[in-house]
């Protein structure tokens, strides 16, 4: 799958809850993670990064095994705001809830570059639309995954504007899964099939709502936000960095296994990586580098496990990358900053 000018890989928290629910059905998540080729290490952490069209393709192939089609959305019901990290805090703690919105226009790239949040205003109306959709391309089935992303901006409108909030309208690309009844009961709301894309219509009015608001946290959130990623999204160099981190204990760290995680053909993430003026194999070394000082000077692993958490198959490669970095052996450099 290719993203429509970005990388296809979402948060890890987008599956928060996903064990317990899967395990109330009677169904065994390992396997459904595994068969995905996901790490059920990533699934519920918001410091990793999975696949997007996997995590997609593997709520519909759930959601057809346990019998469920309502799994997104019962799957809402386990996550919170809390899942956005940092986009969720700034949200939470800005002045209005129109506000919050705009943070969730200009930074949901931190959650997922391939989410596209936008609010748009009816014309002549006094109403407004919010609006999602995922930028994968060709576009998979994805209701399950559409569904359970409404379901958690419903917990969010109802955060904001209370726990008896209910829309105008849910917008849903794709037909019923369920009893329409079911749909306007989980809602509140009537429900609108085979929309162009997927959202809700408000009032502009409940927008406008202050929201109680902690200024130290959303300045803090808001810094991070624009610090790390700016405004137009995460560079490709962080992202790259990040998914060469988690999976360097697998040892598939290969351009190749990179941009097919992201999305990307190998050349274009070439020439990314080159416009911000860095490559691949200086990114995967200097990550390793790092890895490897922290891991010799923060903790007791053996050498053994140290290869195991950097991916290599022998100490001798080891000893020869730590040669090149720190200038001696792994073990005269442990010893030598410890004593």
């Amino acid at each position: 799958f290719l993203t429509v000018g970005d990388m296809a890989v979402i948060r890890g928290t987008a599956l928060t809850g996903f064990p317990e629910l899967v395990a109330e059905f009677g169904g065994d998540s390992q396997a459904f993670v595994d068969a995905a080729h996901i790490a059920m290490g990533d699934v519920g952490c918001h410091d990793r990064f999975i696949s997007l069209p996997n995590g997609v393709g593997m709520l519909e192939n759930v959601a057809v095994a346990l019998d469920a089609p309502d799994f997104g959305r019962r799957l809402a019901l386990r996550q919170t705001i809390d899942i956005l990290g940092p986009v969720g805090l700034a949200a939470r703690n800005a002045a209005t809830v129109a506000d919050a919105f705009v943070i969730f226009d200009k930074f949901m790239a931190a959650y997922s570059p391939a989410i596209s949040a936008r609010m748009t205003v009816p014309f002549g109306t006094d109403l407004r639309r919010f609006e999602f959709e995922y930028l994968l391309d060709p576009a998979p089935p994805q209701a399950q995954a559409i569904e359970l992303s409404l379901g958690v901006t419903l917990q969010v409108l109802r955060l904001f504007l209370g726990p008896d909030y209910r829309p105008l309208t849910v917008h849903l690309p794709h037909s019923a899964r369920t009893a329409a009844d079911e749909y306007q009961a989980y809602f509140g709301c009537p429900p609108s099939f085979g929309e162009a894309v997927a959202g809700f219509t408000l009032r502009a009015s409940d927008l406008e709502r202050p929201l109680p608001t902690d200024r130290l946290a959303h300045q803090t959130a808001m810094d991070y936000l624009v610090s790390t990623i700016g405004e137009s999204g995460p560079a490709t160099t962080q992202l790259v960095r990040t998914l060469v981190r988690q999976l360097l204990p697998g040892g598939a760290v290969g351009l190749q296994d990179i941009a097919c995680h992201v999305g990307l053909h190998p050349k274009t993430l070439q020439r990314r990586l080159s416009s911000e003026g860095t490559t691949f194999g200086d990114l995967v070394d200097q990550t390793r580098r790092d890895t490897a000082q922290r891991l010799l000077l923060d903790t007791d692993l053996t050498l053994d496990q140290l290869c195991r958490h950097l991916g290599y198959a022998e100490q001798s490669v080891l000893t020869r990358s730590c040669r090149r970095w720190f200038g001696t052996t792994p073990t005269a450099y442990r010893s030598a900053r410890l004593s």
